[in-house]
């Protein structure tokens, strides 16, 4: 009896050792088929700026707890929030980031300040992003070429998918530069917005001295154009999830009416805080 037991204890050991060996393989050989330097990961801060978001938060932050492989780490920047955005960000051990005045260009600032991670990832708390996100991004930016990116944004609602709106989106993309900004967008430039989850290097951010803090809206399609002078910004081809809240409420005909005034707008150099006066804050 006693003889045996050295010898399953042994056979345990041996196992436990064959486990992790296996374990560790897996891991390399899954980095590698995603292009990753498993020795050279940079890591991913996501940046979730929040006002009044208890709605649509927890969903969130579940999904983002699931990540393989996970994020380095997600931070809730909250501008004021009445309702419990907070205390739902505390329950799931997210940490939580005050800001001293509302505004997603400031708090998106104040996270990217605060984040550690070489790369930024600035996403919505209504947006929901595959569980690979974090190898996707990684794999994009170990491109020198690119500076920042995001994702085809499909507008999903409780009740139905907006196909129409999110094949606009998507065009966008690529039509708006080409109108507004030609020279940009031979060099690279891709108009993205923040329902498109947009990810950058956090060296680059900086040079562009990140988001403008005076712009009430418009402010990604700003930080792209002044990322594109560093290189060019990729349109991954993955879905991420963005609620349809906007839309339904005010209803598709005045929903593109309102899209497409701004975008014109904008492109034609109305100043944003003169644009913000349409685009009515909605949770």
């Amino acid at each position: 009896m006693t003889s045996s037991q050295p010898e399953t204890g042994f056979l345990n050991q041996r196992a436990q050792v064959l486990f992790c060996l296996k374990l560790r393989i897996a891991t390399v050989f899954y980095y590698n088929s995603f292009g990753i330097n498993f020795n050279k990961m940079d890591r991913v801060s996501i940046i979730i700026p929040a006002l009044n978001e208890a709605t649509c938060l927890e969903r969130t932050l579940r999904q983002l707890s699931i990540l393989n492989p996970p994020a380095w780490e997600v931070l809730v920047v909250d501008g004021g929030s009445q309702d419990e955005t907070v205390a739902i960000a505390l329950a799931s051990t997210t940490r939580v980031i005050f800001s001293s005045m509302p505004g997603r260009s400031v708090q998106m600032n104040l996270g990217a300040q605060t984040a550690t991670g070489e790369i930024l990832c600035f996403l919505h708390a209504d947006t929901l992003v595959p569980d690979d996100i974090v190898a996707i991004i990684q794999k994009t930016l170990s491109d020198a070429e690119i500076v920042g990116g995001g994702f085809i944004s499909l507008m999903t609602g409780s009740q139905q998918t907006r196909w129409g709106f999110s094949l606009h989106n998507y065009l966008k993309t690529y039509y708006a530069p080409l109108l507004f900004r030609p020279h940009l967008f031979v060099k690279g430039l891709r108009l993205l917005f923040g329902d498109q989850v947009i990810f950058c290097r956090r060296t680059d951010f900086w040079e562009c001295a990140g988001f403008d803090a005076a712009l009430p809206i418009m402010e990604e399609a700003d930080l792209c154009l002044k990322l594109a002078r560093c290189g060019k910004i990729k349109l991954v081809h993955r879905v991420v999830e963005s609620s349809d809240r906007r839309v339904a409420q005010w209803g598709e005909v005045k929903a593109t009416a309102i899209y497409l005034a701004i975008g014109l707008l904008w492109g034609f150099g109305v100043p944003a805080k003169y644009l913000k006066q349409f685009y009515e804050d909605i949770r």
